[in-house]
């Protein structure tokens, strides 16, 4: 096998690292938003349950009890944000922006304040982790030409929360289109007022829908501190949440389209990453500030220019108000 298969193996790889928390975050605004409620604050969640998975991990040394703490955080965060916008009809953008703010500030000032690392938690062992996994017959078949590499270079050697990632964009699908739950779910957010004639509770569909959210990001968040990295840092989530809420739009709230955004996504940072340090003929080496925001800017020009017409549920970011 050649160096150039191997490079796209190590790219291909990464990029399955990159995009599992988009993929979770993804799949979590696809559900918030086809009820109806806008939900920017993906980031803050996204933070806050890395944080404190993160946390959790350091001290009690489970990976498990890491992953349910991220969990309970995240969907602490969402029943937040529905209690303010489900229940009081608040304005979704900004309940999302001000849990956003807060956690921004709460994970620096907790994390300091507990650990006095400047915001950071203490390097985990592997124990405290959720390590890469060898499928069965991966080193078996590695001699295998052209399907043994991909199997045991690109399919194995993930953790367990990659495999889940994956796992939940067919789950999501079938949830959403295949089932009573959510053909009521896609119809409270083209139609609420027709859901609620039927006899059906908008505020229940709505809560769920947020809090289903609230658990796929938990996810996504503890991943990012115990699985792709050892240990939380402060604003580690850089951004990820905003892009996922963009690969979602360039799906067009659909979950095989996200997860292909999101995988492109990934792809972009995994190619840039590669490209740190690297002499490019007639160029010389491009500067390293210039690579981290490629993937921002593409994302961006990708989104402006190739997503054609994306018709957001027509509900969305509209309380719902009872007729009497």
């Amino acid at each position: 096998m050649g160096e150039t298969f191997y490079t796209i193996l190590a790219v291909g790889d990464a990029t399955l690292r990159v995009a599992t928390p988009l993929i979770f975050c993804a799949m979590a605004g696809l559900f918030s938003e086809r009820s109806g409620v806008i939900d920017i604050s993906l980031e803050g969640k996204l933070l806050a349950s890395a944080f404190a998975a993160g946390c959790i991990a350091a001290i009690t040394g489970s990976a498990w009890l890491a992953l349910m703490a991220g969990i309970a955080v995240s969907v602490s965060l969402a029943a937040i944000h529905a209690f303010a916008c489900v229940t009081h009809r608040g304005n979704q953008v900004v309940s999302a922006v001000a849990i956003n703010f807060m956690v921004s500030g709460l994970t620096v000032v907790l994390g300091n304040a507990w650990f006095g690392q400047g915001g950071q938690t203490p390097s985990l062992d592997a124990s405290a982790r959720f390590m890469p996994i060898t499928l069965p017959l991966a080193d078996t078949l590695r001699g295998v030409p052209v399907l043994g590499p991909v199997y045991a270079e690109l399919i194995s050697g993930h953790n367990l929360l990659v495999y889940v990632a994956l796992a939940a964009v067919p789950l999501t699908w079938w949830v959403v289109y295949r089932t009573r739950f959510g053909l009521r779910l896609r119809a409270v957010g083209e139609n609420p007022h027709a859901v609620d004639t039927a006899g059906i509770s908008v505020t229940l569909l709505r809560y769920r829908a947020i809090l289903i959210g609230g658990f796929l990001v938990g996810i996504g968040g503890t991943y990012l501190s115990i699985a792709q990295n050892a240990a939380f840092g402060r604003e580690m989530s850089a951004g990820q949440g905003y892009i996922a809420l963009a690969a979602m739009i360039f799906g067009k709230w659909r979950p095989w389209q996200a997860m292909g955004a999101c995988l492109m996504f990934g792809f972009l940072d995994a190619v840039t990453i590669r490209l740190q340090g690297v002499d490019l003929p007639g160029v010389g080496e491009i500067p390293v500030q210039f690579i981290q925001a490629l993937p921002y800017v593409l994302t961006v020009v990708l989104l402006a220019g190739f997503i054609g017409t994306a018709m957001a549920p027509r509900a969305i970011g509209v309380p719902y108000v009872k007729e009497r």
